[in-house]
This record gives structure tokens, C-alpha cells and sequence, in this order.
């Protein structure tokens, strides 16, 4: 079922989470570890992550660079038919992003989505890689996500890259994309962000998905500037426990975030990263009951690998 329609017809507040894939070498075993415990809450979906591989070049003595794969993740393609063939109740809403990717790859891989039954895609841009200051899109890619919401919703109509192209369908594609209650980290403000939210939506995206965020009123002023702009949509919380002392000084770094002083001053009362990821669980078992009685359509967790901790928020919340 596509993801706009779970949320049409619910009548209380959803459970979903996001999977970050193993890294080459691993099987699959590891995502089924982190999915298996919370089976029993009935999530209604679950998202599956994308990032471009990490290169490096190396120097040879004849001046030349070598662009050398040091860190890549297997395809997002199995990963989700995987995880979609062995839950089969739980939809699965696999990440594309739009770096790393010509305009025909995506094109390829949403044509694989669709044959596998996968109806459900949250179109990104995707990071700039870490070796590289600013993102750059593949030649004939696509350098901003309303575009990519664009090609995926002309499929939908039928309309594919090459007009000439026997045997095309239409697909079913419902299409998410993220927002950011702290604006993203390249935009200059936060009207700046909303101008192209909802460029996202025009071009045909359904429901928005948000960055972390650990204090709530970010997210209640997000959504009310968003209807100010005319961005209508379902917009999802999502949600992360903090798991470790060192996470307050890393997560605002990484995805431009603030940590509440409140929460801070929790963290670093503890002595260990066991007691931080119990004060992680307790701060986002309160976040989590107040979105509720605000009435989100779904609140969403992001795992990054570990499941444990939203067992217990889950549990207590659901």
C-alpha cells in the first residue's frame, strides 16, 4: 500500500523506523537483527538509507589519480525487495538520491521498484560526499530533489526519459521527501528551505519526512510555517535517541541540529554511554507522547543499526 494512503485511512498515530544498510562484506542478516524486535509494534513501514560510495584518489608516480571505492554499502534495490518478501505486512520505502545517479540509472532502478511491487520511494538529493565541500550531480543527473520528484512523477503517467520507448507502464510511485524544522545546512534561512520544500510538493511529492529534531516546539513551528506556505502535505516526525555522551557534541555538527539545554544537561551527568542511552530513551519516550497528543500521522525512528533503544521508546509509547 502505498504510504499516502496508510496515512488517508488511519485513525491513530503510526509507528515507522529507518534502516541504515550494512556495509559491503556484510549479509543481511545484520538488518533482519535490528528489524525482528520491532515486529511486534506492526510498523507501517519501514525506510531503507542511500549514500553515495565513499572514494578516495590516489597519487601514482606518474602524477595520475586513481579514484579508489574505500567504503560502499550493497544496493538499495535487494535490500528492499529483501526486506519486503520476508515482512511481507510492513511496507518498504527505499531511498533515491539524486547524487551518484544519471537521470537513465534512476530511471533503471525505480523500473526494478516497480517490478518488484515497491510503490513507495522518499526522493532526496543526498549529501555532498566527505571528500568533496559541495555537492555536484552527475552528468545528465539530477542536482535538486524537486527534479527527481519530477522524473518519478512523469513515470507515474506514464512518460519516460526516451519518448520512443516500447512497452512503458504507468507507475504507482508515492513519493515522500525530507524537510528540516532547523532548515537544511546550505540554505540561508529557513524561508529560503520552505521556497523549495515546496517546490518538492508541487512537483508531486505527498507527505514530507523531517530531519531529527529533539525539541518539539522546532517541529510544531515547522508545521505551522509550512501551511503559511501553502505546503499542505502530512509532514512525519522524525525521531532519534540519543545512544551516546559523545552524540550531544557530534549529531549538531552532522545534521545541523540543536540539543536542548535540558537534555544536555541530562547527558552529561552521565559517566557512561549505558546511562546516556537510558537518558536518550526516557527523553524520547516524552517527545514521542507529546507529538502524539498533538496528532502526528506517524512518528518515525531513525535506528542507525541499533533497535534496542526504540523497542523500549516504542514500547512504552504505543
Amino acid at each position: 500500500m502505498r504510504v499516502i494512503d496508510l496515512l488517508n485511512k488511519a485513525d491513530k498515530t503510526l509507528f515507522s523506523f529507518e534502516l541504515l544498510p550494512p556495509l559491503r562484506g556484510h549479509n543481511i542478516s545484520s538488518i533482519y537483527r535490528t528489524i525482528d524486535p520491532l515486529i511486534e509494534f506492526h510498523p507501517s513501514f519501514i525506510n531503507v538509507t542511500y549514500h553515495q560510495e565513499e572514494v578516495i584518489y590516489k597519487k601514482h608516480e606518474t602524477g595520475l589519480l586513481e579514484k579508489k571505492t574505500i567504503r560502499k554499502r550493497p544496493g538499495t534495490v535487494a535490500i528492499s525487495a529483501a526486506i519486503k518478501y520476508k515482512y511481507p505486512t510492513v511496507e518498504v520505502v527505499p531511498h533515491l538520491i539524486c547524487g551518484g545517479f544519471t537521470k537513465e540509472e534512476t530511471e533503471y532502478a525505480l523500473i526494478d521498484f516497480h517490478y518488484l511491487g515497491i510503490d513507495n520511494i522518499l526522493a532526496l538529493r543526498g549529501d555532498a560526499p566527505k571528500n568533496q565541500r559541495t555537492f555536484t550531480p552527475e552528468k545528465n543527473g539530477h542536482a535538486y530533489a524537486n527534479t527527481l520528484v519530477a522524473q518519478i512523477a512523469n513515470m507515474n503517467k506514464g512518460k519516460y526519459l526516451d519518448e520512443d520507448m516500447l512497452n512503458t507502464f504507468n507507475t504507482n510511485f508515492c513519493v515522500g521527501v525530507a524537510g528540516y524544522p532547523e532548515k537544511h545546512i546550505e540554505s540561508p534561512n529557513l524561508a529560503y528551505d520552505l521556497h523549495y520544500l515546496k517546490a518538492k510538493i508541487d512537483a508531486g511529492a505527498e507527505y514530507i519526512i523531517t530531519q531529527m529534531f529533539f525539541d518539539n516546539k522546532k517541529y510544531f513551528n515547522f508545521v505551522e510555517a509550512c501551511r503559511k506556505e501553502g505546503i499542505m502535505v502530512p509532514i512525519i516526525p522524525g525521531l532519534k535517541s540519543i545512544a551516546t555522551i559523545k552524540e550531544i557534541n557530534i549529531l549538531p555538527q552532522v545534521f545541523n541540529i540543536d540539543i536542548p539545554e535540558d537534555l544536555v544537561r541530562e547527558v552529561m551527568k552521565c559517566t557512561t554511554n549505558e546511562e546516556a542511552f537510558r537518558t536518550g530513551i526516557e527523553w524520547s519516550i516524552a517527545q514521542s507522547k507529546e507529538l502524539i497528543k498533538y496528532g502526528v500521522p506517524v512518528l518515525h525512528y531513525f535506528t542507525v543499526g541499533v533497535s534496542d533503544n526504540i523497542r523500549q521508546i516504542v514500547k512504552a509509547v504505543f
